[in-house]
């Protein structure tokens, strides 16, 4: 199965169900159809060809969803840049990439120096001037029927890159069995309906816009755009296009749950949300749970490399809890060892805490970075791919994430995850964030800092000890030694927030 094929199915099934709204702009299905014909038969005229990769810096639009699915049926890559990284970074990943063409519009047109490129790309500007050519003339260059190459599964489908927090971005190439079989995956890991609608913001250049497009499309369903996130926007949308599904990150339903609780909204089509990215604090998940009212609240964990690690859809039962391996995994929990000289057999017992590793056996999993083989041999031994995560295990055999290894601080040779001390302050109806990290210290090693984003003002460093100190689930020495306030924390542009950006 290819994803060429996948959307031709849908085409054929439901010509006449809504696919995708842009605002004012709707397609049916015929329409999404005929429109991404006309793309690809023009792109191809132009030279595209199979595992060619297209660079994209768009926002997502109705043009993106064209053009991915054009660039689907040549079998060239579909390779989206995040557009709110700096000039370098960008340009760092065209030329890593070796883009033919790069597409962008008038709000993405700065991030490009035509003169940086050691081999010159064609240029698409969608909405204006100034390059080769643009998305008008693009679609009415079509030469009607076109004969590309066949497209095998293996064929690569995506190169996304990751939001790395320190250097380079790593490009995660993809092929168009690892997308189709991570949306089958998740469809019903989600409890996904036929005829579903979603809300399409998170970008395309993220592994969860993706697979909110694709399932959709899988399942004869509605993408309702949403170009940039807002909460009111967002809530309007949610009601004024009956949306059934929400795939966000944690961040967008706090700030949509929080901007109307006091007022009651009704979202009688919502029947699952779902998130991932980042964890949810028990006090947000039962404050969406309240607010949206789902049927089915899931908490999905995984990563670009491999989209499912596990799935969680006993959110409510089991708050922090990510579950049980996805239908196509096997995960395991080994000695945490930085410098990745544990074996995979060395498997810790349940309750312990170890690095999670994860099978490269399941067809959602890459094969590999792009052009970085070192990096590569790094992540990837004897066939399972180290996390970095660090987890346990508990008497039901559901998976609990406690952070990362190089986040962990050792404090008189205690280890503790700043995680778990997150959660406990968390629970402070005057604190709205934190990020706890470890300062070095001549006595101790380290010593436990919280920093601290209020959600009232008149919080104090000594309130938030005395919590802590008479909180059940945290020991005394994991308490903080420092308080550090802040108005907001630096984050990536999809939510996660940058902890190495922060001063001690």
């Amino acid at each position: 199965m290819d994803l060429s094929k996948l959307l031709n199915y849908s085409v054929e099934r439901h010509p006449n169900k809504m696919a995708v709204v842009d605002g004012s702009k709707k397609y049916t299905y015929r329409e999404l159809g005929r429109e991404v014909n006309a793309a690809a038969s023009s792109l191809h005229s132009l030279g595209v060809k199979k595992r060619d990769r297209i660079a994209v810096l768009l926002k997502n639009r109705l043009e993106t969803v064209v053009l991915f699915w054009a660039i689907q049926k040549l079998g060239a890559v579909f390779a989206p840049i995040n557009i709110r990284q700096s000039q370098e970074i960008v340009h760092y990943c065209l030329n890593d990439l070796e883009a033919k063409f790069i597409i962008y519009d008038k709000a993405t047109e700065y991030l490009i120096n035509k003169k940086k490129f050691i081999e010159r790309p064609l240029f698409i500007n969608i909405d204006g001037k100034g390059g080769d050519l643009n998305y008008l003339e693009l679609v009415k260059k079509s030469v009607g029927d076109f004969n590309p190459n066949p497209i095998h599964e293996d064929d690569l489908s995506v190169i996304l890159y990751t939001s790395g927090t320190s250097g380079n971005p790593k490009g995660v190439p993809r092929s168009h069995q690892n997308e189709y079989d991570a949306t089958f995956a998740h469809i019903f890991q989600c409890h996904y309906q036929w005829h579903d609608s979603t809300l399409g913001v998170i970008s395309l250049y993220h592994t969860m816009g993706l697979r909110s497009l694709i399932s959709m499309m899988l399942l004869n369903g509605t993408f309702i755009i949403l170009r940039d996130y807002d909460p009111y926007d967002a809530v309007q949308l949610i009601e004024q296009e009956e949306i059934s599904v929400l795939y966000l990150l944690p961040n967008m339903f706090h700030d949509m749950a929080v901007l109307f609780e006091s007022k009651k909204k009704h979202f009688n089509s919502l029947h699952t949300i779902i998130y991932a990215g980042a964890p949810m604090s028990t006090k947000l998940i039962h404050l969406c749970q309240e607010f949206f009212g789902p049927k089915h609240f899931v908490n999905h964990y995984g990563s670009t490399e491999i989209f499912t690690f596990t799935f969680c859809d006993r959110v409510m039962e089991k708050p922090g809890s990510v579950g049980k391996p996805g239908i196509h995994q096997n995960i395991r929990i080994i000695e945490p060892d930085p410098y990745r000289t544990k074996s995979p057999i060395e498997i810790v017992q349940d309750g312990e805490v170890g690095e999670i590793i994860v099978d490269l056996g399941s067809p959602e999993s890459f094969k590999g970075y792009w052009n970085k083989p070192d990096l590569t041999k790094k992540s990837v031994i004897q066939n399972w791919y180290y996390t970095g995560d660090l987890g346990y295990r508990d008497e039901d055999g559901d998976l609990f994430v406690v952070g990362r290894m190089d986040e962990m601080i050792i404090y008189a040779g205690e280890n503790i995850y700043p995680l778990e001390v997150e959660s406990v302050l968390l629970e402070h109806p005057k604190v709205q964030e934190v990020v706890v990290v470890g300062e070095p210290d001549e006595r101790w090693g380290q010593v436990v800092v919280a920093h601290i984003v209020p959600s009232d003002p008149t919080v104090t460093a000594n309130e938030l000890d005395l919590f802590c100190k008479r909180h059940s689930n945290l020991s005394n020495y994991k308490r903080p030694r420092k308080y550090i306030f802040q108005t907001s924390f630096p984050k990536t542009a999809v939510g996660k927030i940058l902890r190495k950006k922060l001063n001690t």
